[in-house]
């Protein structure tokens, strides 16, 4: 095995570095998808949302994409307002505060424009059309954006309570 000079480490063969490199881009990849459940509705929004929080993922945002997969959107962490010069497709639009309690929403954002900017968002999801409406989220609704593997914790800990509700009723 050789040994990095700079470090005095045994460094690995290159196909094993290759292996390692893609395995690390593969779990980042999996920690940057979230999925976006409406709490008060009791149904998902998105499976597949992009956490943009750094200034140049925000800044590059959706530019250039020409379509979004009904499962995919972008979460914009920190945003008052975004815009959508260089996007190509119209996108519904939810802002969200701290809590993530939606506090504005916009069906349908068209193209390359500036839309409103809300001082008391925290962060804004960008998502295809359509999903408000399908999804009949509202202001004031909660919801829960976490990776899909603490989804479950969250779904199986509401069930436990419910599950205990339904036994405390019943007695």
């Amino acid at each position: 095995m050789k040994i990095d000079h700079a470090t005095h480490k045994p460094r690995l063969p290159l196909a094993m570095q290759d292996a390692n490199h893609r395995e690390a881009m593969t779990m980042q990849n999996e920690r940057r998808r979230f999925c976006v459940y409406n709490k008060t509705r009791e149904c998902f929004l998105s499976l597949g949302v992009t956490v943009a929080n750094t200034t140049l993922s925000r800044l590059r945002g959706l530019i250039g994409r020409f379509h979004l997969k009904s499962d995919e959107g972008i979460w914009i962490v920190p945003s008052s307002g975004v815009h959508t010069l260089g996007v190509m497709v119209p996108l519904d639009l939810i802002y969200l505060d701290a809590s993530h309690r939606v506090i504005h929403q916009v069906e349908h954002f068209p193209t390359f424009r500036i839309a409103p900017i809300r001082a008391d968002a925290d962060s804004v999801l960008e998502l295809p059309t359509h999903t408000i409406y399908s999804s009949q989220t509202q202001v004031g609704d909660q919801l829960l954006i976490c990776p899909a593997r603490e989804m479950e914790k969250h779904f199986s800990f509401s069930s436990r309570v419910d599950e205990t509700t339904v036994m405390a009723v019943e007695a």
